[in-house]
């Protein structure tokens, strides 16, 4: 359901996997980052549309409840299927275009805020000891 060698998987891996304890593991056929809870996911559906390239090259992401409403006012983003439930939006890779066009920072803050919300307090801490 992905491509390995897809720039906009190559890039997110390498944000999510220099977190503290991050790791990841295919689960349903898309790559999803962890530590003890999932914290982003590459690609996700939309609900009646499980095939929508808009979700399927998307980095999923649980965002910080306070931008939650003006992220749902970005048009790159969208609630996706079974997560959405929890809170979870998706910022679509396939809306911006190439991963030249993707503004890597802006994705490294939502996969931070995601897991500075899911992942083990001391791992957090650990994070903050980076800066």
């Amino acid at each position: 359901m992905f491509d390995a060698s897809d720039p906009h998987y190559v890039r997110l891996r390498e944000i999510c996997l220099a977190l503290p304890g991050a790791q990841e593991k295919i689960a349903h056929g898309r790559p999803n980052f962890f530590t003890r809870k999932v914290f982003a996911a590459f690609g996700g559906s939309l609900k009646g549309e499980h095939r929508s390239p808009v979700a399927r090259h998307s980095v999923l992401f649980l965002p910080d409840p306070s931008e939650r409403a003006a992220l749902l006012d970005d048009e790159r983003c969208f609630v996706p299927a079974y997560v959405g439930a929890a809170g979870w939006l998706g910022l679509s890779f396939h809306l911006i275009g190439g991963a030249d066009l993707v503004d890597w920072d802006e994705v490294a803050e939502l996969v931070d805020a995601s897991y500075r919300l899911t992942a083990p307090a001391r791992l957090v801490k650990e994070l903050d000891s980076r800066a």
